[in-house]
């Protein structure tokens, strides 16, 4: 190169790049030394005291050392970015409390053996150390204390307009947790007007002119001739899990003549609707008052009136009749603590739903209807996923959300992770709602054992017949007629797996058996709080 050309073609080259700089780095770069003098230049050439002498100007044009330097550069770069990238990688890998940094994926492949149930014969690889140490970390943390129960004021101060609208002392001599409500003048024009459940709903719509048309005569009257009318809540819960047969369950209680549902099978009210949220994706919006939620007893309410107010036969046995619900959100969904508490969204919730149903119903009766953990994870893929599914999908979504799982639990309890909103957000896959026993437990704090009734799905499909009748027995309600249990019996399987999703097939094997060796502690904690080897799911 000549002096020209250097001086003509480094200098602007130098001032393009220092031109791409904020004005402040363009003066501050300017006032360092960055060119030889021409004084230092001897005929064409730039002395190698004055090359030494230059900060930031690319050394491989400098004439006859142009190519030492340039190796000497590139090796000195290439050096420094692998002493980056190596620092880098070991930072990474160290740092795991964010969730968006977790563990390597789970190859799915090194389980080789298909037909093993608990134990699947892995190849000796990184991927079975880590299925190990995540099942040895949760055996660990499924030692748990049990939760502290908040104090009854800071319940009743969480939501004081329930509390003042449900009594602490419901009817005697009737069976369902039932009292007398003075109506107000709005309500006795119209009751129904603005139930957000009718505005959303078209067959409670209809349910409420019923309702509206046979308003008057269900009334009662006291001697200064004040109307009132009956109010009820759940004699019973249905309270989870998705995908486990509640909504099968749910219509063939209906059968018995004793028991009265909702007018809708899932009000999720004690979870979402009270707290506003319809979708969780769209957060807080409108609250569904308790009023709104009572209004979906009234139907029930009607005929246990009649039985107080007598009959022309004399059958006083409507004083008996039982009324329930069933939102198979109830046992798990508490995610809208996360909103309503400073946004927090790691820790445990300060409230559960069963805090709120047990202080204003002591003596309620809870139904659980549970399965497989891991044949319902996948159900509930199937159901809740409209596009592009298959088994290799699901295979990978299950492997994200065990990488998700495991790095929770690295940093926080047990409790934490699987009430974390952001967490079960961020799963592709529900993992946490087949993570039975630690809802359970926090249940039992607050309801006795023999209050709670826990059903598998695998015993209701084998022997309908038998379950159902240990839920009458439960609920303490008669024995059927030979007509309905017939009509009971014989009624086809409410909510069964899509034609679409039936082609789909089974999960891959690999899958399942993965999932089986992560749900394992979990069922076998399950199966020993319940006394029932079949809660280990280990023949299905």
């Amino acid at each position: 190169m000549s002096l020209t050309d250097y001086k003509n073609g480094a200098i602007l080259q130098t001032d393009y790049k220092y031109g791409q700089l904020c004005p402040m780095e363009v003066d501050n770069y300017r006032k360092r030394p960055t060119m030889p003098c021409l004084d230092d230049v001897d005929d064409g050439h730039i002395s190698l005291t004055s090359v030494l002498e230059v900060s930031r100007v690319p050394l491989w044009p400098l004439g006859p050392l142009r190519s030492v330097t340039k190796v000497k550069v590139i090796s000195f770069l290439l050096g420094l970015t692998l002493t980056f990238l190596i620092m880098a990688s070991y930072v990474l890998t160290l740092d795991k409390k964010g969730l968006m940094l977790t563990p390597p994926p789970f190859h799915l492949s090194a389980i080789v053996n298909p037909s093993s149930t608990i134990s699947p014969n892995l190849s000796s690889t990184k991927d079975y150390v880590n299925i190990k140490l995540l099942v040895k970390c949760i055996t660990a943390k499924l030692e748990f204390s049990p939760r502290k129960l908040p104090l009854l004021k800071d319940v009743v101060n969480s939501d004081s307009h329930l509390f003042s609208i449900i009594p602490r002392q419901f009817l005697p001599n009737i069976k369902s947790p039932c009292w007398y409500e003075e109506l107000s003048g709005k309500t006795k024009v119209d009751p129904y007007r603005k139930n957000l459940y009718a505005v959303r709903s078209k067959s409670f719509r209809t349910v409420c002119d019923y309702l509206r048309n046979n308003f008057q005569e269900h009334l009662s009257h006291s001697v200064d001739d004040k109307q009132y009318r009956l109010r009820c809540l759940p004699y019973f819960y249905i309270i989870g899990q998705p995908k486990c047969g509640t909504t099968d369950l749910f219509h063939r209680l209906l059968l018995h003549p004793e028991v009265k549902f909702t007018t809708m099978k899932e009000p999720h009210w004690w979870t979402r609707k009270r707290f506003g949220i319809i979708h969780l994706k769209d957060g807080l919006l409108e609250r569904f008052p308790v009023e709104d939620y009572l209004d979906l007893f009234d139907l029930a309410a009607y005929h246990i009136q009649q039985g107080i107010l007598g009959n022309t036969s004399g059958d006083d046995s409507q004083r008996h009749l039982i009324t329930g619900e069933a939102s198979a959100s109830t046992m798990w969904d508490n995610q809208a603590w996360s909103y309503l508490y400073d946004n927090r969204v790691d820790g445990e919730p300060p409230f559960l739903a069963q805090d709120f149903i047990h202080t204003v119903q002591p003596n309620a009766k809870i139904i659980v209807m549970l399965r497989d953990p891991v044949e319902r994870l996948y159900s509930d893929y199937l159901y809740f996923n409209m596009a592009n599914k298959s088994v290799e999908d699901f295979d990978q979504r299950v492997s994200e959300s065990l990488q998700l799982f495991e790095a929770c639990l690295a940093e926080s309890s047990m409790r934490s992770c699987v009430y974390n909103t952001r967490l079960s957000n961020a799963m592709p896959v529900r993992l946490n709602l087949g993570l039975y026993i630690v809802f359970l437990l926090d249940w039992l704090t607050v309801f006795h054992r023999n209050q709670i009734l826990v059903l598998q799905l695998e015993d209701y499909a084998a022997n309908l017949r038998l379950t159902i009748n240990k839920v009458f027995d439960f609920l303490n309600v008669g024995p059927l007629s030979e007509q309905i249990e017939a009509a009971l019996t014989k009624r086809p399987m409410s909510n069964t797996r899509r034609a679409a999703d039936r082609s789909l097939g089974p999960m891959l094997p690999s899958t399942r058996d993965l999932l089986k060796v992560f749900h394992q502690p979990f069922n076998h904690k399950l199966a020993t709080v319940l006394d029932n080897k079949a809660f280990h799911w280990t023949e299905t």
